[in-house]
This record gives structure tokens, C-alpha cells and sequence, in this order.
């Protein structure tokens, strides 16, 4: 079982609002041999604390082979220019309640 956020902020945008968690590596490629051979099961159940907006907005630019091969960590996620480009809009909005 996952512990709960320390805090209230999404790791990426940084606003204060209700979130979720992110596998850094998709539990979808968990089973695949390349990702068992080459990550504990430590290292494959690593996430992030995200918002809605910021955990839709990562499924929906990349796909989960390439979130597990080339956004598998926080600090790469940051510098994706199309998250970069989403980080910058969403801190602008209006945090919605769940």
C-alpha cells in the first residue's frame, strides 16, 4: 500500500489541490522481461504525487513504452517542452475540487 503525499502540492505544477498517484514506470510494462530484468520491484513501484490535470496531461502526450523508457523520472517529466508548455498554462488556472 502507497503512503499518502506529505503534502498538498503537485509535484509537477506545484498548486495546492487533491492528487493522485503517478507510476514513474507504467504498471503496464511491469510484467515485460526488459523492465524485470533491469528494475527491482522497488524501483517499478516509484511514483510521483500529481493533479488530475497534471497526471491526465502526462497519459495523454506520451504512451506508457515511452513514459518508461524516457520519462521515468520527475526531473524528466519537468523537461519535456510539451509538459514544460502544460506546467505553465495549469499554474494559471483555477484549482477544481474533487
Amino acid at each position: 500500500m502507497r503512503k499518502k503525499p506529505e503534502n498538498t502540492h503537485c509535484e509537477l505544477c506545484q498548486r495546492d489541490a487533491p492528487l493522485t498517484f503517478h507510476h514513474l514506470i507504467p504498471r503496464k510494462v511491469h510484467r515485460r522481461a526488459r523492465f524485470q530484468k533491469h528494475y527491482t520491484l522497488e524501483q517499478l513501484q516509484q511514483g510521483v504525487w500529481l493533479c488530475y490535470p497534471c497526471h491526465r496531461a502526462v497519459h495523454r502526450r506520451h504512451d506508457e513504452m515511452e513514459l518508461a523508457l524516457r520519462f521515468n523520472s520527475l526531473e524528466a517529466l519537468k523537461s519535456d517542452p510539451d509538459m514544460a508548455s502544460h506546467i505553465v498554462w495549469i499554474r494559471k488556472q483555477k484549482v477544481l475540487s474533487l
